[in-house]
């Protein structure tokens, strides 16, 4: 970009130059080499479209899986975590092996086995998950949540979480569960067997989170 004086105030295109005033001053610069009608139909373009589309629709599913646990995971004390956890929605997209470049999506990605791998391993910040030793598991058939002796909690907050993947809406329900050194407690299952639910645990002991994560 570069200023210039003239008699005749220029407004416009001449050839490879853009002439525009910028704060009282004639400015001109070369046109950019970027072309929104090719990026929309050029061959050459292709994949970056691909890449576009797919990250757009990453971000909009990690948004709003954010927006629903909201009121837990700010307190994971993690300025990064919105870039996390849309990288892990791109990785488990990646396991769609389903669909087309450019058509993949998380919802694909996150039946199989290692999408739920990669959902359960995610930590939000300073705050533990359930991998390894902090074992948690759900019975969905007999609505049971199975604890193992290593917590301290006392009270288990279970978040059912239904995602609709292609409007990006969330519907979920929250149950608060006393834990009182039990290993087996019942929950309620809130939506159909058919329907993909995300199940979210959060520990707590007199208000405290000690532990949080998808199971």
């Amino acid at each position: 970009m570069a200023t210039y004086e003239s008699l005749i105030k220029i407004n416009g295109a001449v050839g490879d130059l853009v002439f525009y005033t910028l704060n009282g001053k004639n400015v001109v610069r070369k046109k950019s080499g970027f072309n929104k009608t090719a990026f929309k139909k050029s061959p050459a373009y292709e994949k970056v479209r691909q890449n576009s589309s797919e990250f757009g629709h990453c971000s909009k599913v990690g948004k709003i899986i954010r927006q629903a646990l909201d009121q837990y995971i700010k307190q994971a004390d993690e300025p990064l975590l919105y870039q996390k956890f849309a990288k892990l929605m791109t990785e488990i997209k990646d396991l769609d092996e389903v669909s087309e470049r450019g058509k993949r999506t998380v919802e694909r990605g996150i039946i199989t086995e290692k999408g739920k791998l990669l959902l359960r391993k995610f930590q939000f910040g300073n705050k533990n998950n359930f991998d390894g030793e902090n074992s948690v598991s759900l019975d969905l058939l007999n609505e049971k949540l199975y604890l193992n002796n290593t917590f301290s909690a006392n009270e288990a907050v279970l978040i059912s979480l239904k995602i609709d993947f292609g409007n990006y809406l969330t519907e979920h329900f929250e149950e608060k569960i006393l834990v009182e050194e039990k290993e087996k407690i019942s929950f309620t299952k809130h939506f159909s067997d058919d329907d993909l639910i995300l199940y979210f645990i959060v520990l707590k002991k007199n208000e405290e989170i000690l532990n949080m994560g998808f199971v």
